[in-house]
């Protein structure tokens, strides 16, 4: 069965750092391109990066130059490194793993503030 769990949310100060993670399950990592997207209150859900199978990155362009996305095949493991953090990237993030269709992690919390 497949499962996807975020983990590395929490309190981080305007221009800190955080690292995101998102373990997979079910044996379908090697073929999914990974996502990460997020959701903050009264807003809807947007895509912040995605990682292809052969490692082709795509990013939302308010984080570009501040956020990594990146893979770990060997771990079933996509990461979200995250830099110069901002108040507006408040939010909650989610893994999603796609190839037929898409799964989704329960979804970690992300606060920025002083």
């Amino acid at each position: 069965q497949v499962r996807l769990v975020e983990s590395g949310g929490g309190l981080v100060q305007p221009g800190g750092s955080l690292r995101l993670s998102c373990a997979t399950s079910g044996s379908i990592f090697s073929i999914s391109t990974m996502g990460w997207y997020r959701q903050a209150p009264g807003k809807q859900r947007e895509l912040v990066a995605t990682i292809t199978t052969g490692g082709s990155t795509n990013y939302q362009d308010s984080v570009k130059g501040r956020f990594t996305i990146s893979r770990d095949d060997a771990k079933n493991t996509v990461y979200l490194q995250m830099n110069s953090l901002k108040p507006e990237g408040k939010a909650i993030y989610y893994c999603n793993a796609r190839h037929f269709i898409s799964h989704w992690g329960q979804g970690t919390q992300l606060t920025v503030s002083s």
